[in-house]
């Protein structure tokens, strides 16, 4: 299904970035409010964290488009896709109303794109 593979590029480049959050790289304008451009130690590990569970949301999502075959069951990995698909809209609109100006143009459109190929995906699977 092309709204899984859309959905987990396009999530992944999310994970790809909190990775490098957690590395400690500059691009914290682009993360959780833009407040710091490096993360703090303590704000490190939740990307690392974030990350991870961005990573595992990719594999429900690819479960759920028959993209490929985990060990997840299909109403589980289709429950997840649901549960994804409403903190990324919640997140939309948090990226939406943030304070900076790089996370609101990158981030919020990145997310809703995403929210809505996790929906379409559980939708029809």
């Amino acid at each position: 299904m092309i709204t899984a593979i859309i959905g987990s590029a396009a999530f992944f480049a999310v994970a790809f970035l909190y990775i490098l959050l957690a590395l400690g790289f500059p691009f914290g304008n682009l993360a959780m409010g833009g407040k710091y451009k490096v993360m703090p130690k303590k704000m490190r590990a939740a990307c690392a964290f974030s990350a991870l569970v961005q990573l595992a949301a990719i594999v429900f999502l690819l479960q759920a488009g028959d993209i490929i075959s985990a060990d997840i069951s299909k109403n589980t990995a289709k429950g997840a896709c649901y549960f994804f698909a409403c903190y990324l809209l919640i997140n939309t609109i948090l990226n939406g109303m943030s304070k900076s100006k790089k996370e609101k143009l990158v981030m919020t459109p990145l997310s809703f794109l995403t929210a809505i190929c996790f929906f379409i995906t559980a939708l029809n699977s």
